[in-house]
């Protein structure tokens, strides 16, 4: 029984009717979220945490613990090592080896910035790994997948529900105001592409800015957005072994984070066939929307907007040492 602790969430017992009542609003408001994204344009994991908050109220009357536990906990985790077959690192030599290592030193310097912060404003290092990271990797999707390998412990789950909104706003408005900034400093559209890539949050964010200056553009800057979603992996081994003996950490690495790096590897070398590969990675995005509207629909909003601002202003401050360096690289080392 011990061996399927990492697999279920803790306490649960099997009981089939209230584990489905909560997996099935989940998928419901997953479902909602989906639609919405697709008319709109909308990014699919905020709606779906927008539209869970907005739902707490059903879930804390009915019989949904399990189901919403089990779709927070497992098929969270699920969602994260499925993740690593949407990796592909065969066209780093598009942009040459100097972009490709500064991406991983802004990554890095991120990360780093998020722990000094989380010290400077009173909260604890995990904190700082989770903001960093998802402000540094990309967005929503890191701050799930970096959550998952933080120990469990009370407020984890408001932690990462902030992160989540706040990177998602800061990432939409970026996405505005990023190209009219980079024109406006008189960036080539080879620079342009670079900082779009490497300084907006979110993936979908990233294609709109990119896209909206010039198509090529828009192909560039996804590219170098999916280099540092390649990084994914190296942060999540990162926070795992840096909360290591310090009363914050798990013992060894994550199951689902061996499993992340394996499929990573084995969906680089064409092992699997392609159909295999796109259904799984579609399994991946479900799993992941599902996990964010259980918690969504476990979240009081109300308690949510008690957060400190002190912790909005470090997912900004965070956004601008990203963009900062950013302009510094390409200051000095024009493409």
């Amino acid at each position: 029984m011990s061996r399927l602790s990492g697999l279920l969430p803790a306490g649960l017992v099997p009981d089939g009717p209230a584990l489905l009542r909560g997996l099935m609003l989940a998928a419901m408001v997953g479902a909602a979220a989906g639609f919405l994204s697709q008319s709109y344009g909308a990014p699919v994991m905020l709606l779906a945490l927008l539209i869970g908050m907005a739902l707490h109220g059903v879930a804390d009357q009915s019989d949904c613990a399990q189901g919403l536990d089990f779709a927070s906990q497992t098929l969270l985790r699920w969602g994260v090592a499925l993740m690593g077959l949407r990796l592909d690192l065969r066209d780093v030599s598009v942009l040459g080896w100097v972009p490709v290592i500064a991406v991983a030193g802004l990554v890095l310097a991120t990360l780093g910035a998020g722990v000094l912060l989380s010290y400077l404003f009173g909260r604890r290092r995990a904190f700082g790994l989770l903001a960093g990271g998802s402000v540094a990797i990309c967005g929503a999707s890191a701050a799930l997948a970096i959550s998952s390998v933080l120990p469990r412990r009370d407020g984890r789950e408001a932690d990462t529900l902030l992160v989540i909104t706040g990177v998602t706003l800061l990432s939409t408005l970026a996405m505005i105001v990023y190209p009219v900034l980079f024109r406006a400093l008189d960036f080539t559209p080879t620079e342009t592409a670079f900082l779009i890539g490497a300084t907006i949050h979110d993936v979908a964010q990233v294609a709109g800015a990119g896209h909206s200056v010039s198509d090529e553009v828009g192909v560039l800057a996804v590219f170098v957005k999916m280099l540092r979603v390649a990084l994914l992996p190296v942060v999540l081994v990162l926070v795992a072994l840096s909360l290591r003996g310090t009363g914050e950490g798990r013992k060894g690495l994550p199951w689902f984070l061996v499993l992340f790096v394996a499929l990573a590897g084995l969906g680089n070398m064409d092992i699997l066939p392609d159909w295999l590969v796109t259904q799984l990675v579609t399994v991946s995005q479900g799993c992941l929307i599902v996990a964010i509207s259980a918690l969504g629909l476990r979240t009081n909003l109300g308690r949510l907007l008690e957060v400190d601002r002190r912790y909005v202003a470090m997912l900004v401050l965070l956004t601008l040492i990203l963009l900062g360096l950013s302009i510094g690289f390409v200051l000095l080392v024009p493409l």
